[in-house]
């Protein structure tokens, strides 16, 4: 069996492509780039395996410190037992972070044992759990953080293009006249909307009755029906998750920024969510996503892989999605040049639908030549104190 001979971290920051974006704007204070971190696993054979961890994006210095922290302890032990290592890890880590920072790293580390083993035995990561995959499945947009009528077109020409359906945007409680326009224009271009309501970074977050009316005006403003309402309240108030899915039809989901399975599962049980976005980057890894997915058939819960981080956490997911029986992914549209250079082998879209991928591993190769063209910014990270620029008015919004 082979051994793991070196582990480093890898961080890399990358320009977005379209500085002037919104979200950009607001949550980046020191410049439009982007910050993805990475653990890199080289075996004693030579072959090597990545794993992102979302932390990165936020505290890339962070994530390094607990890779460095944890590296000592993997150096030297055998690759493909891959459950006795990542206990290793929650053996280093759960003490002082049992929900926090390193459950990304140990995400990371999952990953790029996966994308080891998969590689040394030729194999897309995805036959490590099943052998007969979909050959596709549904993408939706993920995007809609526009402040003008232009900015979604723009958008929604882009998921016509791609033959996708199902557009995921931004809103909260105050932007009915919007979201109320969106819905209509969507309709007309035969696509159907859903809403981020982004509360897992709010404080305070919106109340039930808020999302409610938000539901209900916008609903009755368009004549259109909303798909589902993501991250609507606090993602620590469960209860009020439970009110909620009582006073709307419309479906609720989240569950992103959680990062142990056995809570997700527990708000399964509990009925919190009509569906759950686990996000391999940040709860554990492939052996968390077989957890959730396996309680997804017991609890009637789906699961829907979110896929908000860099390249590496995004085919992990879908790998994890096809691995496992996920029926819809994320597809996050904001052009990032790393994204485009590590994905362009081994991500397929088309009819509106992502192709399995047939690349050993998750896919993805970090050459010097990608390291020298991206080197680490300490400045590029994302803030999640959105700097506030003001809201267009409702005015702008009406026809």
């Amino acid at each position: 069996m082979p051994l793991i001979r070196h582990v480093r971290t890898l961080l890399l920051s990358s320009p977005y492509a379209h500085a002037e974006h919104p979200e950009i704007l607001e949550c980046f204070p020191s410049g439009p780039k982007r910050t993805v971190g990475m653990v890199e696993i080289t075996l004693d054979n030579g072959l090597k395996g990545v794993g992102e961890g979302y932390l990165a994006v936020f505290a890339p210095e962070v994530f390094r410190a607990i890779v460095d922290l944890c590296r000592p302890y993997l150096e030297g032990t055998e690759a493909f037992d891959r459950q006795e290592r990542v206990r290793d890890l929650c053996r280093i880590c759960d003490y002082w972070s049992l929900q926090g920072a390193a459950r990304h790293v140990i995400s990371a580390f999952e990953i790029a044992l996966v994308d080891a083993q998969s590689k040394c035995l030729g194999l897309p990561a995805w036959k490590m759990f099943t052998d007969s995959p979909d050959p596709h499945i549904l993408a939706y947009g993920s995007g809609g953080i526009c402040d003008t009528k232009d900015h979604f077109n723009q958008e929604m020409d882009m998921l016509n293009g791609l033959g996708i359906n199902l557009y995921k945007i931004r809103s909260v409680k105050s932007d009915i006249f919007r979201t109320a326009w969106l819905l209509n224009e969507a309709q007309r271009r035969g696509i159907k909307v859903g809403v981020d309501m982004c509360q897992n970074l709010a404080n305070p977050p919106q109340a039930v009755d808020d999302v409610v009316q938000f539901i209900e005006q916008t609903q009755n403003m368009s004549g259109q029906e909303i798909e589902f309402v993501e991250e609507a309240i606090g993602p620590h108030d469960t209860e009020g998750f439970k009110e909620l899915r009582k006073k709307t039809s419309v479906a609720v989901c989240g569950g992103e920024i959680i990062t142990t399975p056995w809570d997700m599962i527990s708000r399964m049980r509990d009925q919190v969510y009509q569906f759950v976005q686990p996000d391999a980057s940040v709860i554990g890894g492939f052996s968390a996503l077989e957890e959730i997915f396996s309680a997804s058939k017991e609890t009637k819960t789906a699961a829907v892989v979110h896929a908000w981080g860099g390249p590496v956490a995004m085919m992990a997911n879908y790998h994890g999605a096809f691995g496992l029986g996920g029926k819809l992914v994320e597809y996050p549209m904001l052009a990032f040049p790393l994204g485009d250079v590590l994905l362009a082998e081994s991500l397929r879209i088309e009819n509106g639908q992502v192709l399995c991928p047939t690349t050993p591993g998750i896919g993805i190769e970090i050459t010097p030549e990608i390291e020298a063209k991206f080197p680490f910014d300490p400045k590029a990270v994302y803030s999640c104190k959105l700097l506030n620029r003001g809201a267009p008015s409702d005015e702008s919004w009406k026809d």
